[in-house]
């Protein structure tokens, strides 16, 4: 699928790219990349692509999307070459390699000369910028044991040998076709051109064809791995899932264990040390004995303990059976959640009709606007000070001291956040960021609530009163010390401090760098 040295001839012909200005350099993924040309023939995108089976340059008449954050190289080209002029565009002999001439305006340097370098070699392909002495300032693909990195040398023009034809005329020996092999311009199938105007040009028709059979970078491959990785992540879920639906009806029947405590402890009188096994009637729901022998249990002692501490045992599993089901019940919740996630995933990604957009998504690894936001709010939380809870999609902050409390107002939080204190003990101020068009919900507001009794003075009685408000209607205390602030239009709120809800937003705490 390659471009032949004829055909990179044809698509140098027809862009005309001496005298048009580079305006952009987009690197959508780390081995494709797009310049926006502007010229008297109008505006164009120079598609270049280096990846395996699909390495090429062409014009592009797809939207070309921007990656979410910015990669090295696009950001060194727009740096260096922006508002730069195209001199010269040829391909050096037949040997796949393009070379641009670029003449830009520095107002420090004045006027300088860059060359840029498109090797389209399948197995081998780069794109090198270099000075005129042939200097590499930088590389798409950084190969240090061909010294094509910065400050390395590459210069691929050799001097070129010429001979007569059968006509008695000079023509580069570099022209001349290999012995054995002739280069042809491409023939395209009939239904491809069927959906292409008729005077569709060469740019337009290599276009198409790489957008429908491009080896990796064709719709049809993008699919097909996009198919491949969401359905194995849905896979592995499912069987998270599974595992833990067993996990959970093995839980279930914590109440057993505390039933086998109780009939223990009803049935001292009965059991000698050393007894291995209690035969005993089982209790009913109300506590009483059941009657009927088939009401029989035999319930196992622990013959290396007393009674008491064998009844003691069973409450024990019985605590942590309860505790691990609570767990593994949030566990399910969120793989569920999970499993919804990445099947709408799947379903959007395979919608996508454009092949470069798809291609990098799947290179970043940000399938959707989720995973930028979750990259965006990862890299907010590594700074922010205090600690930081993201609980049911709502995120909350504790300053821990006054100048955790000062930081968090002056810079982490907005007007529309919801601030809360302890009432009448020194501590944290929590924090509620606001979700647009939601209010907060009283589950979020008792986790808060936790929180600012729990990180101030008061912890101790377990329970305290509260006020919160909004941060708009804080008002800093003149000459108070740091972090102290005045609230206005706040509201009461009285919370028991419940250990449950505080070792479930341990569970949610945000690691910070």
């Amino acid at each position: 699928m390659s471009l032949n040295w004829k055909e990179i001839d044809l698509i140098l012909e027809e862009l005309e790219l001496p005298g048009m200005q580079i305006q952009k350099a987009i690197q959508s993924a780390y081995d494709v990349m797009s310049l926006k040309l502007y010229g008297k023939s109008g505006a164009k995108t120079l598609l270049i692509s280096l990846s395996p089976g699909a390495c090429r340059f062409h014009e592009t008449f797809d939207s070309v999307p921007k990656n979410y954050r910015p990669l090295r190289f696009a950001e060194f080209l727009n740096s260096r070459i922006i508002n730069g002029r195209i001199v010269e565009a040829v391909q050096l002999g037949n040997d796949r390699i393009v070379r641009l001439l670029v003449r830009c305006n520095s107002p420090d340097s004045g006027e300088e000369h860059y060359r840029i370098y498109l090797r389209l070699w399948s197995n081998a392909a780069n794109v090198v910028v270099t000075d005129m002495e042939g200097k590499v300032l930088d590389a798409m693909r950084r190969l240090p044991k061909k010294k094509e990195v910065s400050g390395g040398f590459y210069g691929p023009e050799a001097p070129v040998a010429e001979e007569k034809n059968s006509e008695n005329v000079f023509i580069k020996i570099s022209d001349a076709e290999k012995p054995g092999k002739e280069y042809k311009i491409r023939e395209f199938p009939e239904d491809l051109l069927a959906g292409l105007p008729e005077n569709a040009s060469f740019n337009q028709k290599i276009d198409a064809l790489y957008r429908r059979e491009g080896g990796a970078l064709s719709l049809e491959a993008l699919q097909e791995e996009v198919r491949r990785k969401y359905e194995g992540s849905i896979n592995r879920i499912k069987a998270s899932l599974e595992r833990l639906r067993e996990k959970e009806a093995d839980f279930s029947g914590a109440e057993k264990l505390k039933e086998y405590g109780d009939i223990i402890l009803s049935n001292l009188s009965r059991i000698r040390q050393g007894d291995e096994w209690l035969e005993a009637e089982s209790f009913s729901s109300d506590g009483n004995l059941k009657a009927g022998s088939s009401n029989t249990v035999r319930v196992k002692l622990n013959t290396q303990k007393s009674p008491a501490a064998s009844a003691e045992e069973y409450y024990e599993q019985f605590r942590k059976a309860k505790s691990g089901l609570v767990e593994i019940r949030n566990q399910i919740e969120e793989n569920e959640r999970e499993l919804i996630k990445t099947g709408e995933t799947l379903k959007t990604l395979l919608l996508e009709t454009n092949p470069l957009v798809l291609h990098k998504l799947i290179k970043t690894g940000a399938a959707t606007e989720k995973g930028k936001q979750d990259s965006l709010k990862r890299k907010e939380d590594s700074k922010r000070p205090g600690l930081s809870f993201r609980r049911k999609d709502w995120l909350i902050i504790v300053g821990r001291d006054a100048t955790e409390n000062d930081a968090l107002l002056r810079k982490h939080v907005k007007g529309s956040d919801l601030w809360m204190h302890a009432r009448d003990y020194p501590g944290s101020y929590v924090f509620i960021k606001q979700r647009a068009g939601k209010t907060v919900p009283l589950d979020i507001l008792l986790d808060a609530g936790n929180l600012a009794i729990f990180y101030s003075k008061g912890r101790n009685n377990g329970e305290g009163d509260l006020f919160y408000t909004w941060v708009k209607y804080l008002r800093r205390a003149k000459n108070g010390p740091k972090g102290l602030v005045i609230p206005t239009q706040e509201k009461n709120l009285h919370v028991k401090v419940e250990a449950a809800r505080l070792k479930e937003l341990e569970r949610c705490r945000v690691p910070h760098l």
